[in-house]
């Protein structure tokens, strides 16, 4: 569990599903504290203790509900998911629909990403400077330079979903932040913009 932001702490754990790293987030900012994306670090839920409790859970989508339900039953907190996504949650889970352009508690602002599935979102944290990202845009191996999930996990039409992620990138550069936090990849602390900038910038001409 590591500080990267002023109020904003990040872990990984391994997703047993995808037996892959994923990355998870905890903001304890001037409006109360959340999580996103989560799942269960290393250090338990005992880690919070004594710390501000998650009021909420935001999906960045909705396959990210993770372990948002023992976030549920340790603290009571409300899990949020754009309604688009409401569907998945058919074993009794309690999910609060959000909508693009609207805020959610704490100031954090939706915006919408779709393309790679109707509920993809950006969640902008103006306090911390921050931009969270779901499976949309990732970090290559991790760690590495930006880029997109493999074709096969983008549906029939990759190219076209590729052209509407590149356009929704293009519109998420309009707002003003400096650090990009990825649920596939360690976060981008400092020029996020920028590297999200070069990155669009980067597309192949049709």
């Amino acid at each position: 569990m590591n500080e990267i932001l002023p109020g904003v702490f990040h872990w990984v754990t391994v997703h047993d599903h995808i037996n892959m790293l994923v990355s998870s987030y905890y903001l304890d900012g001037p409006e109360g504290a959340a999580v996103i994306d989560p799942r269960i670090p290393d250090e338990g839920v005992e880690w919070f203790a004594g710390r501000n409790p998650p009021a909420h859970v935001f999906l960045t989508n909705r396959h990210h509900y993770r372990h948002s339900g023992e976030f549920v039953k340790a603290f009571g907190c409300r899990v949020w998911c754009h309604g688009d996504g409401l569907h998945e949650f058919t074993h009794g889970e309690e999910v609060a629909a959000f909508e693009s352009g609207r805020p959610l508690p704490g100031g954090v602002e939706v915006v919408e990403i779709g393309s790679i599935c109707p509920d993809e979102v950006a969640l902008h944290i103006p306090w911390a400077r921050a931009v969270s990202l779901a499976d949309g845009l990732v970090r290559s191996g991790f760690d590495g330079p930006l880029g997109f999930v493999p074709d096969f996990l983008m549906g029939d039409d990759a190219e076209d979903v590729k052209r509407g992620l590149y356009e929704s990138f293009e519109r998420l550069l309009d707002i003003e932040f400096d650090h990009l936090l990825f649920a596939h990849g360690a976060p981008w602390v400092g020029g996020g913009r920028e590297a999200l900038r070069a990155f669009v910038g980067s597309r192949p001409e049709e």
